[in-house]
């Protein structure tokens, strides 16, 4: 550009800068105020507390939202790909995303991998490259982390249904083990892992270095008349997990080398009514929703969202939320919703309050104990709900 086109345009400027600002703003009067210079900072969060709730970005956010449900004021935000899954460390240092991303945005060279974030500062410490990745949101066992920390287990299919074992101490990828016809997985302390099969098993793979041991229990459940929904809840304390059908059945696992499993129970029975069935046009009570149920492991009462419909309405949103005593296989107390939910959680505090969000991306804040809405946060996302689990 010429010297006087160039002058003529910062003379544009200038003026059109005067043009913004009156003389008496140009020139300010000495007042003796001392200015400061502004100086920029960083701000960081505690670790993880027990009423805090993560809900995962899904299509509606960039990344995974830090909400204090205290407060019902956002804390963070975790950055996640879409499909990404979440965990947290269980000593509060890291969160863990297992998540896919291509070179050129949706297209180009394709990398798995398990990013490890700092809790405090929220900022990428590195990266644990994997040799592939399940690309399936919302399905909170699809990556998991051993009780102690040290491990994480990913869920993969290539070609056939496989988990990947990281070792989150040094960081790196250990092996993969094949597991054909397995899915949604839950930590086995001491042996390795287990995972749900489609055969109606029970698989548990005990991790041994780089080798993998597999055995089976026997089938306990139907997954094409009753299948068992995979986001099910799991409590390290009692090395105990709890799953539910889509017609309502109960069934708790207790796991170990070789996993018991009860016999199940309705929670409509439960309730004093009659029991889900799989006929069609049978109208009934049933559970729903992406993430049905939230399990708060110091009282043993499992808090499931319920929904008037037939067998197979297992997506519907929730209109109430029953309050279940595993313990007496009671249900003893049934929540009326304002709005339907899909996805739930809860504290795991002494006062636990329930976390929940539905279709319009809105997450509500309810204390257990007085049934009060405490906070309604919108625009919160309408994904799957993590808390934290204290030790």
């Amino acid at each position: 550009m010429p010297r006087t086109a160039a002058r003529g345009l910062f003379a544009a400027a200038a003026w059109g800068w005067a043009l913004l600002v009156s003389p008496a703003q140009a020139a300010p009067a000495d007042t003796g105020t001392v200015l400061e210079m502004e100086t920029s900072d960083v701000l960081t969060i505690t670790p993880p507390k027990p009423t805090w709730f993560f809900v995962d970005g899904g299509w509606d956010m960039p990344g995974t939202s830090i909400f204090d449900g205290e407060t019902g004021k956002m804390k963070g935000m975790v950055e996640t790909r879409r499909l990404a899954d979440f965990a947290i460390d269980p000593a509060g240092k890291y969160y863990y995303v297992a998540e896919t991303i291509w070179s050129k945005g949706d297209r180009g060279t394709r990398q798995d991998m398990v990013s490890v974030y700092d809790s405090q500062t929220l900022n990428l410490i590195t990266e644990v490259p994997l040799p592939g990745r399940i690309l399936i949101g919302s399905r909170k066992n699809n990556f998991i982390v051993s009780d102690d920390g040290k491990t994480a287990f990913v869920y993969d299919f290539s070609p056939v249904s496989g988990v990947n074992v990281v070792d989150l101490v040094k960081r790196k990828f250990v092996t993969a083990v094949e597991l054909p016809g397995c899915a949604s997985m839950m930590p086995n302390p001491g042996v390795g892992f287990s995972a749900l099969c489609s055969d109606g098993s029970l698989a548990t793979v005990a991790i041994k270095g780089s080798k993998a041991d597999i055995t089976h229990s026997a089938p306990f459940f139907s997954a094409t008349d009753d299948p068992i929904f995979d986001n099910f809840t799991y409590d390290k304390r009692k090395k105990e997990t709890t799953f539910l059908t889509y017609t309502g059945q109960i069934y708790q696992a207790k796991l170990g080398p070789t996993p018991t499993i009860s016999a199940p129970f309705s929670i409509q029975a439960a309730a004093g009514i009659r029991p889900g069935e799989t006929k069609p046009l049978e109208l009934n009570w049933y559970p729903g929703g992406r993430q049905p149920m939230a399990l708060h492991r110091p009282s043993g009462h499992l808090f499931v969202l319920m929904h008037m419909g037939e067998y197979w309405s297992h997506k519907a949103s929730g209109t109430e939320v029953w309050e279940v005593d595993l313990a007496t296989q009671k249900v003893v107390k049934r929540r009326a919703l304002k709005e339907p939910m899909n996805n739930i959680e809860v504290s795991q505090t002494d006062k636990p309050l329930l976390f929940m969000n539905g279709e319009e991306a809105s997450a509500i804040v309810i204390d257990v104990a007085t049934g009060e809405e405490k906070h309604k946060i919108e625009k919160a996302g309408g994904s799957t709900i993590t808390v934290a689990d204290p030790s």
